[in-house]
């Protein structure tokens, strides 16, 4: 409840007016059968009837406007919930460390903003007031009916115990099967969302079934705990309206005999009948919004659990780095030894790298090497265990992450692109970039064509239908050149290109390296030939650097990665 309470802290005037609205339209409804009392009473009597049926319309006009009133403002209260939580969460993922997020399946994350935000809406706005009005409207229905009659009262009292004892009983269990729905539910997402990114590979191994059915299996779990708390809410809902229904047999009952011997008056059964038939309403209202309070405060709870998600710090107080001409290097790692998490086996291992304020530096190695490691430890996605990282000579942790990334840009290697059109996967690295510079990028990487020839042009929706794999590839590299960063960071950036178009970005990266620095991961010759300074990697540690005719001649390794990668066509092995 304290968590579930977080979400709808900030609006509690309003929840505040929302519970008065509701006790006023109660109180209205309570008095309705007392008023129903005074008109049987004056029929009998002889009296006029206007008084009371005045009164009654009266009620019935001010409840509708108080419930109409109240219904607006818990529905728009509800959906200014669900968009603070949304809002908050996907802040969250967005300034969570990478690790955080990427040890989670994204399709988790995405279920968790959209459906558990959802359930979220009732519980934070208008069941906890559902609740507290239900229980005044009971205890209220049960105070007039002891005006009316102490025998009947004890008759309709044995019946709510009952109904009461019940719910306590079954509503636990409820919760608990709900919870393990959403949690299902969150699977689910999950797995589906990682498929169908992998639509291609699934396809091509004949793993549609198996795919469709290992999301099955959470589907499944899913629906056999949203069937028990089905079947336990019927139970519920049955187990109401049978004790409701055998409070009214037993006053009946009850009520003819008092009346046959003088001790009651008809109207006065009939208002009591009345109370009775209306101990439904605020039954009814306990127990649906002890049902949606209970889903939300399972989505309250996985909602509130993205906070836990660890986030990168903004350091707002220290200065963005800028650009520096002085001498030395621009990126220095010292005694670098970093892991992707606790107790698992360091990736890099003591390692010492100083990056020049220009030029054009290669990494290359076997596989689990240790280069793309490098790549996240300079763009501050993972956090040294030991040894320190500097900017321009000043220590990493002297800025925010967003500081220090400002100075660099990064083509990484499965060149996704955000949702969105050209136009928007350009400018999301320098949104003040001009028509111009826009065009200027897209003709250094050889697509000014492609682009003139879509429909829409810059503003063309990217898809694979609109772009080949090989092209959304220098849309991110025109992405990356259009900030002119200080530090350009290239994973694989030229791995899907053709001949002729990977001869071209070199010769922009080679102009980009004449101005500032250029790291490159690569196995290709054509991108570590030219390079300035070439280092090798091997088991996390950096076993040899220099010129490519310089590791040719004095590194084993090199030699092998060359012949073994063919990317040393026409140069003759050691």
């Amino acid at each position: 409840m304290r968590i579930l309470w977080s979400f709808a802290a900030p609006h509690r005037r309003a929840l505040g007016i929302g519970l008065l609205l509701a006790l006023a339209a109660s109180a209205l409804g309570l008095a309705t059968p007392m008023v129903t009392k005074a008109v049987l009473d004056a029929l009998g009597g002889g009296g006029s009837l206007r008084g009371p049926v005045v009164a009654l319309l009266v009620l019935l006009v001010l409840g509708a406007v108080l419930y109409c009133v109240q219904w607006i403002l818990l529905g728009t209260l509800g959906e200014k919930v669900v968009l603070e939580a949304r809002e908050t969460m996907v802040r969250r993922f967005f300034h969570a460390t990478v690790p955080a997020i990427t040890k989670r399946p994204p399709g988790e994350l995405v279920t968790r903003a959209v459906s558990d935000t959802v359930l979220l809406r009732e519980a934070a706005s208008s069941s906890v007031i559902g609740l507290i009005n239900g229980v005044v409207m009971l205890l209220g229905t049960l105070a007039l009916m002891a005006v009316l009659d102490l025998v009947l009262l004890g008759t309709t009292v044995a019946s709510v115990v009952l109904v009461v004892v019940l719910f306590g009983a079954l509503m636990p269990k409820i919760a608990k099967a709900q919870e393990r729905a959403q949690e299902h539910v969150g699977r689910v997402g999950g797995t589906l969302e990682g498929a169908l990114r992998a639509i291609r590979t699934v396809k091509a191994s004949g793993a549609e079934e198996r795919q469709a059915e290992r999301i099955g299996r959470d589907a499944k779990e899913s629906a056999r705990y949203g069937i028990r708390a089905v079947r336990l809410e019927a139970a519920v809902w049955t187990i109401a309206w049978t004790g409701i229904q055998l409070a009214v047999i037993l006053i009946l009952g009850v009520g003819a005999w008092r009346v046959g011997e003088g001790q009651l008056e008809v109207s006065g059964l009939i208002a009591f009948l009345l109370y009775a038939f209306g101990l439904m309403e605020p039954i009814t209202e306990l127990s649906q919004n002890l049902t949606s309070l209970q889903s939300g405060l399972a989505a309250a709870e996985r909602i509130r659990a993205v906070d836990a998600l660890e986030r990168e710090s903004q350091a707002p107080h220290a200065p963005v780095p800028a650009a520096h001409t002085a001498a030395g290097p621009v990126l220095e790692l010292r005694g670098v030894t970093a892991a992707y998490g606790p107790g698992l086996e360091p990736a890099v291992h003591g390692m010492d790298l100083a990056l020049p304020r220009q030029g054009h530096i290669a990494i290359v190695g076997p596989s689990g090497a240790g280069k793309t490691t490098v790549l996240s430890l300079l763009l501050r996605f993972l956090e040294p265990q030991e040894g320190a990282l500097f900017l321009d000579g000043v220590p990493y942790a002297r800025y925010g992450h967003a500081a220090i990334r400002s100075r660099l840009a990064y083509v990484e290697q499965d060149t996704p692109v955000v949702p969105g059109t050209i136009r928007d996967n350009l400018l999301i690295s320098r949104p003040d970039a001009t028509e111009e510079e826009l065009h200027r990028a897209l003709a250094d990487v050889r697509l000014t064509q492609k682009v003139a020839g879509l429909d829409d042009g810059l503003d063309t929706q990217l898809s694979s239908a609109a772009v080949s794999g090989g092209e959304r590839q220098r849309i991110a590299l025109a992405r990356a050149l259009l900030r002119r960063p200080d530090v350009l960071l290239l994973d694989e950036a030229t791995a899907q290109l053709d001949a002729l178009t990977e001869a071209a970005v070199h010769d922009c990266i080679r102009a980009r390296s004449q101005q500032a620095t250029v790291v490159t991961i690569a196995h290709r010759l054509s991108t570590v030939i030219d390079a300035d300074t070439i280092v090798v990697m091997e088991s996390g540690r950096i076993r040899a650097r220099g010129t490519h005719a310089e590791l040719l001649a004095g590194d084993d390794l090199y030699r092998d990665l060359v012949e073994a990668l063919r990317i040393a066509d026409g140069v003759p092995s050691a």
